[in-house]
């Protein structure tokens, strides 16, 4: 190499350097400082718009057949959104592991078969002697305690020795169907909750169900409905008088929904669900029918907000109020307005459709949930104050006696445990993984699939564009932009031009992560320095929630992000198909432009999360300190799902994504973030199958992870992935430069 050639290459790298400490230092705003509360104001509206809706509609009825209509088109909705219906086994396979007998009563441990392999164990509480005819009550606990917690026993033994036939079970996910090893202080060298992580944990379950295309509150309304199955093959038992109960902080949530899908419910006590809320401050406001929020928010607690629930209208008082003309008891922990309860009122008028006034009942307790007992009646699942008014609704609808005195001869936790070892309960992670799709459709059928599971991402109109004057940096051009794709939604981006003909067009590759433009002009800026050294046009968009639109730091279980992705999921849509919206917008926009050649585009995905080690404990409470780090796969699913849509993207180079869907599935522990989370994204196919067909010249994958955020090693890789997309001897951004210039 000559010595002129030696110091032209060297040159050429210090303006390279040179350019790189430039980019650090650029400011990358474009918008005004509250633009982060952007996509939370958006959700927020969409929630009162669905309100509004469903309210103008509910107004507009007035017959029994009007109701009807307007109830059968929400409730089938309601079904098709908590996924698919299994096959109602031939049998339950019930197996009882244990007998206690108690004064006017026989505890009866046992398991059942809800579905294959998942196994739901349960105390059923039998009157002795039994009576020629006996009601059957199921009650479900709250995420508080499991089955064992002594107000269950209370109801339990009390009610059998009435006559009655109790079952308490526990729910997916808690007492002795949890998914987490973590059952007391040294189950973890560390810090934690240990009550609360059964509750948690629920959060990780979800998403699990999420992405095969089921629903946690779907499972557990259907092993309630196995538990109905489990009643009525009793002798004796009366038909005409099963009755559910869901207790309070979750447990309402259930059995609502079970009481509207399954028509054997006769009565439903569905605490803390349909109505007001525990947080509702009374009284409540003269135009409370009008300022009530019917529908909820979004939140990690996935039980609560149904998906969909707003867009298709299964608002939650239209899953309680389906249940008419069966009995209802409008169910509070605490204090309670009725006469200003928007709910209350109509129920009243759908039972008065039926001419069954008595029909409706109530129950309620004092105070409210920033109080203390005894003053503000806290309960565990349902206390004693709120049993008097179910008591004697009870009486007056089935016959059903009022104690004189509730029976409390409680057992030991222990006593009441259901599982030996014969008996091995398959986690729900492995189940779902069962589920979990490996088809590879037709290239055809593909993008019919992801705009099924992700929603419409075709970009609604035009985008308005706000513009700023062009800046200077050396040879680099450098224009601020916003377009604002929706109205209310503006997706910043920064526009870099290399020194170029301005007869000529340039390539272009628009690069996106959750951290936004910032994090490639701080972490990257080598990266994109080389490219607009090499001719390349970049072009730095942040994509709603992302860059300086994110809402906040925060992007685990309890975040303001978290809640945003699951209220768009109410409204029937996912945050990654408004992103990846988004994407197409800025593209559309940029197809305008004469100086750039949308015949010579990539695009590049990126993560500059830190990944963790193959010797990192993952088997972590939820709420312990010290986490593993979370994955931020946002850049390849982005630019992937993209590609599918664009057919000019010639070239893809994705960093730091996820392996697959189905990695996911792999344990109970998982730390990818909710909104990067598709309800059903792996329940036909996933992201190998996509990527084999997608219309993309060139694909480069680097930096895969799995659900644990571990980086995926080469081997592996190579089992979901051909070669020719992992590997090459050129660096990266040399390899986008020889793609874009084929």
């Amino acid at each position: 190499m000559t010595t002129l050639t030696t110091l032209s290459l060297l040159a050429a790298l210090f303006l390279q350097n040179d350019l790189a400490d430039k980019l650090r230092e650029l400011d990358p705003k474009v918008l005004p400082a509250e633009q982060p509360k952007m996509i939370g104001r958006d959700a927020r509206a969409r929630i009162d718009e669905a309100n509004r809706r469903e309210s103008d509609a509910w107004s507009k009825i007035r017959t029994r057949e009007e109701w009807e209509a307007y109830r059968d088109r929400r409730i089938g909705a309601l079904r098709a959104s908590l996924g698919a219906t299994a096959d109602v086994p031939r049998t339950l396979g019930v197996k009882v592991t244990r007998k206690l007998d108690g004064d006017g009563f026989r505890i009866e441990n046992l398991v059942y078969e809800s579905r294959p392999e998942l196994m739901v164990t349960a105390n059923l509480y039998v009157p002795v002697p039994e009576r020629p005819s006996m009601p059957g009550i199921v009650i479900i606990h709250s995420h508080h305690n499991p089955k064992t917690q002594s107000e269950l026993q209370d109801m339990g033994m009390t009610w059998a020795r009435l006559g009655c036939y109790v079952l308490v079970m526990d729910q997916v996910g808690h007492g002795e169907r949890r998914q987490h090893p973590f059952v007391d202080a040294a189950s973890y060298p560390g810090p934690f909750k240990v009550g609360r992580q059964d509750y948690f944990f629920r959060y990780v379950t979800a998403m699990q169900l999420y992405l095969v295309g089921e629903s946690l509150i779907g499972w557990m309304a259907w092993d309630v409905s196995r538990g109905v199955d489990l009643l009525l093959a009793r002798p004796g038992i009366d038909a005409k008088r099963i009755i559910l109960l869901g207790s309070v902080a979750g447990g309402g949530d259930p059995a609502g929904v079970a009481a509207a899908l399954d028509p054997r419910i006769k009565a439903v006590v569905p605490f803390n669900f349909g109505g007001p809320q525990p947080e509702t401050k009374y009284p409540l406001p003269e135009n409370a029918e009008d300022a009530f929020n019917y529908a909820g928010g979004g939140s990690w607690e996935s039980t609560r907000n149904l998906r969909s629930s707003a867009h298709d209208g299964f608002l939650p008082w239209v899953i309680v109020g389906s249940v008419v003309p069966r009995k209802i008891i409008h169910a509070h922990e605490f204090a309670w307005d009725r006469d200003r309860d928007p709910v209350w009122k109509r129920y009243e008028k759908i039972f008065g459709f039926y001419n069954e006034p008595d029909g409706l009942s109530f129950c309620n307790g004092r105070g409210a949930v920033t109080g203390q007992p005894p003053e503000s009646t806290h309960c565990n699942n349902i206390g004693p104050v709120h049993r008097q008014g179910i008591y004697l609704a009870f009486q007056k609808w089935f016959d059903i006696p009022a104690p004189e005195k509730e029976y409390q001869e409680r057992r030991p936790a222990g006593d009441l445990l259901c599982l030996g070892a014969e008996v091995k309960p398959r986690p729900v992670h492995l189940i779902a993984k069962d589920l979990a799709g490996t088809a590879r459709p037709k290239a055809s059928r593909l993008r019919d699939h992801w705009t099924f599971v992700l929603g419409s991402t075709e970009p609604q109109a035009d985008a308005k564009v706000t513009e700023s004057l062009p800046q200077k940096m050396g040879d680099v051009t450098l224009e601020r932009t916003s377009l604002e794709v929706e109205p209310g939604i503006v997706v910043p981006l920064l526009l870099l031009l290399p020194a170029h003909d301005s007869a000529s067009k340039v390539p272009l590759v628009v690069a996106v992560s959750q951290g936004g433009k910032q994090d490639f002009l701080k972490k990257r800026s080598a990266d994109v320095a080389a490219l607009l050294k090499g001719g390349v046009a970049v072009c730095l968009p942040d994509l709603r929630g992302t860059g300086e639109t994110r809402p906040g730091d925060s992007r685990g279980r309890g975040s303001e992000a978290t809640s945003i992705a699951a209220t768009e999921l109410m409204v029937g849509r996912t945050l990654l198909g408004l992103r990846i919206r988004d994407l197409r917008s800025v593209l559309r926009w940029l197809r305008t432009r004469a100086d750039l050649d949308d015949g010579r585009l990539a695009l590049w995905g990126d993560s500059v999360a830190p990944t963790n080690p193959p010797d990192r404990r993952f088997d972590v409470p939820i709420d312990a300190d010290k986490q593993p780090d979370l994955a931020e796969p946002l850049g390849g699913l982005a630019v992937t799902l993209t590609a599918l849509f664009e057919p000019s993207v010639g070239t893809l180079l994705a960093r730091g994504g996820l392996v697959s869907y189905r990695s996911l599935l792999e344990s109970p522990f998982v730390y990818v973030p909710f909104d990067a989370v598709v309800p059903g994204g792996a329940k036909f196919t996933d992201l190998a199958e996509t990527l084999a067909l997608l219309p993309v010249r060139s694909i480069r994958l680097e930096g895969l992870v799995d659900g644990w955020n571990r980086l995926v090693p080469k081997d592996a890789a190579t089992k979901v992935y051909t070669p020719a997309m992992l590997e090459s001897e050129v660096p990266s951004m040399g390899w986008l430069l020889q793609s874009l210039k084929r």
